[in-house]
């Protein structure tokens, strides 16, 4: 056997190299976190500091190499803890030689976390200490421990998060609406915290309803509201299709309030998701001072549910909605039922906007024959016939007058007061059976019965009170033509006419109040 020479291993901590010949200090850094941004936590979060400045400025072998402290953050992992992240680039980068923090708890709530970053640091031999459990991370024995501790951290946490959660459950009981109004257009908050009407904002949330309504897109709104310089709810200046369509969405625009529309699916990565009927939702009725009407937001709501069905030919075929042009998804051809398109023509160099029956254009076989017209004629058409609709008004306002009447009629069916007694009845039911599961159960889905039955009797209600007030509105507007139109509107058609047929010697006007006329030619 040879002669073996034991070579002693030379202490290394963390990034520092520790010889007889060459001491150094270890570059310390402290760690410490407070869960909430209130100020008894704040006075907490400074005192961390304070304390962890002295314990490493007294140890004559250290040296401060930073306190990182995130301040009013509960995240369970630490995707969004800067300061935590910033520590541990420090520490890869070789700044850190140790880490000091005051529990697991404080470290990481997340057990996989936790580790992670604890073995990613012993792979650069950097130890963390632990102060409440008096536990280094390099010693043999401190996987197991914290393997251990770390669970029980996590647990802790979830428990946390249920108490949370049952916290939000009985304020939501209790019909108290939370909004973060700095990011709601439209409201602010007084001094008790109770949502007001900002009279600027308010205005802008009434032309999204009332451009809606009247045609617009919801991207040419948004275009609208950049062009014009409007801020968004949360202050900024570029607007979104989603931004718009929430905002035409949302119940609280009218004075309702509609509670835990989304939820927490997993308190570990703080995951939020659409509440598709999982936990309990809570409808709170006139909690705050509307900006709308509510037939408003349910004349919206059907007008978006149309726009999204698109229209159906008489081939089954679905086209969808567009805002471009008046005559867009009302012009139907009188052979084969299709709706016409509207075309860019260019015939032997001489280019015009024609309409034609879609069947013309996409079919290869048994193509429909109906004509080509072109957009000036139509126009043309359509203007002819609301002026002789409008010439003939002794007539005409008599029928209009009593089409009015009929559809201002009275309505049939439980009342809606009756509905909301009935709800409002099983609702207190309810909260008795919460802990028995059948008549629970049972009571539940008679109330989502009678609450689809009172929003389809809502609906059909706005339905009836829009058809009227169109009625009404053609009514004012045949009243204030003191002569001809002259001009083509597209507004004027968007208002007044329902459909138009194309055949080979006529046009055909549906006006929305029922009548119709037809123009030769």
């Amino acid at each position: 056997m040879g002669i073996v020479t034991m070579i002693p291993a030379r202490k290394r901590v963390g990034n520092a190299l520790r010889r007889e010949d060459q001491p150094r200090k270890l570059r310390v850094a402290a760690y410490c976190r407070v869960s909430t941004d209130s100020d008894e936590q704040a006075t907490s979060y400074e005192a961390q500091i304070a304390h962890y400045t002295e314990l490493i400025g007294k140890n004559p072998a250290w040296e401060m190499a930073g306190v990182y402290a995130d301040d009013g953050i509960s995240c369970t992992n630490t995707r969004h803890r800067e300061e935590f992240n910033h520590m541990i680039d420090d520490a890869m980068a070789g700044r850190i030689d140790m880490i000091v923090s005051k529990s697991i708890s404080r470290f990481a709530r997340n057990t996989l976390d936790c580790l992670k970053y604890i073995r990613q640091l012993k792979e650069k031999n950097i130890p963390v200490f632990f102060e409440k459990e008096n536990l280094n991370t390099m010693d043999a024995t401190s996987e197991v421990l914290l393997t251990i501790m770390a669970s029980l951290a996590q647990q802790e946490s979830q428990s946390l998060s249920q108490n949370v959660k049952l916290g939000l459950q009985y304020r939501y009981q209790q019909g108290k609406v939370q909004v973060n109004h700095n990011w709601f257009l439209g409201y602010t908050k007084d001094e008790n915290g109770q949502l007001v009407i900002d009279p600027e904002q308010a205005e802008v949330v009434r032309r999204i309803y009332r451009e809606y309504l009247e045609g617009a897109s919801m991207t040419q709104i948004a275009r609208a509201l950049e062009a014009d310089g409007i801020l968004t709810g949360a202050g900024r200046t570029r607007w979104y299709n989603s931004t718009v369509n929430k905002i035409l969405r949302n119940e609280k625009y009218y004075g309702d309030a509609l509670l835990q529309k989304t939820y927490t699916r997993d308190f570990l990565t703080k995951s939020r998701v659409k509440n598709e009927g999982i936990v309990p939702q809570y409808y709170v009725q006139g909690d705050h001072e509307p900006i709308i009407s509510k037939k408003m937001f349910l004349l919206v709501q059907e007008e978006i549910a149309r726009r999204q069905e698109g229209k159906k030919d008489a081939s089954g075929r679905t086209s969808r909605y567009s805002t471009c042009h008046c005559f867009s998804h009302i012009v139907y051809c009188d052979k084969c039922g299709g709706l016409f398109r509207r075309v860019h023509w260019n015939n032997r160099g001489c280019k015009s906007i024609v309409w034609r029956c879609s069947n013309r254009l996409e079919k290869a076989d048994e193509k429909c024959m109906a004509r080509t017209v072109r957009e000036d004629d139509l126009e043309g058409a359509v203007l002819r016939a609301i002026n002789e609709t409008f010439c003939q008004s002794d007539g005409f306002m008599s029928a209009l007058e009593s089409n009015v009447r009929m559809v201002a009629g009275s309505e049939s069916g439980i009342s809606l007061k009756a509905l909301d007694e009935k709800i409002a009845s099983l609702q207190r039911k309810l909260v008795e059976k919460v802990n028995h599961r059948e008549d629970y159960e049972e009571l539940a889905e008679q109330i989502q019965r009678l609450q689809a039955e009172k929003a389809q009797r809502e609906s059909d209600g706005a339905n009836k009170k829009r058809n009227a007030q169109a009625l009404q509105d053609l009514q004012d507007f045949i009243r204030s033509q003191g002569k001809e139109i002259t001009e083509f509107d597209e507004k004027l058609v968007r208002r007044l006419v329902d459909r138009i047929t194309i055949s080979d010697e006529k046009v055909t006007v549906l006006f929305k109040s029922g009548q119709s006329i037809e123009i030769h030619g």
